[in-house]
């Protein structure tokens, strides 16, 4: 299977409607963006890998305030591997309601369910130093 442009838009679309979703506060509607049983490694912030997006809504309830007020992705390169996932590489910016701000990557494996793209592993890794630390 090739990657259409449909493809690349739907699969581009879906990983801003995170943030999106995110800074609404709209963490029911997490499932038009994960599979049921998605993996969210947040490892790199000395958390456990959270397992299946009622998780991943429940750890953003209990951040609170302490969420960003915006979540923004940018740089997003899409790669098709053989067996129809699509492995999808992205910077995030994170602000804050301080006016501060961080930088992530995210790692993350795209599956074509019935319901349309949807990610089924997301690995977020901090950017603490530059050029590659």
């Amino acid at each position: 299977m090739t990657l259409t442009y449909e493809d690349r838009v739907a699969i581009t679309d879906l990983i801003a409607m995170h943030g999106h979703l995110c800074d609404s506060g709209e963490l029911d509607r997490l499932d038009e963006v994960f599979t049921a049983d998605v993996l969210y490694d947040v490892t790199d912030f000395g958390q456990e890998v959270l397992r299946g997006v009622a998780a991943c809504a429940d750890a953003g309830r209990a951040l609170g305030e302490l969420n960003p007020v915006g979540h923004h992705v940018t740089n997003i390169v899409l790669n098709e591997e053989a067996d129809g996932r699509v492995r999808a590489r992205s910077k995030g910016i994170g602000v804050n309601a301080d006016g501060t701000s961080g930088s992530v990557i995210y790692e993350d494996t795209v599956l074509r369910l019935g319901q349309g793209w949807r990610i089924s592993r997301r690995k977020v890794i901090a950017r603490r130093v530059p050029l590659g630390g």
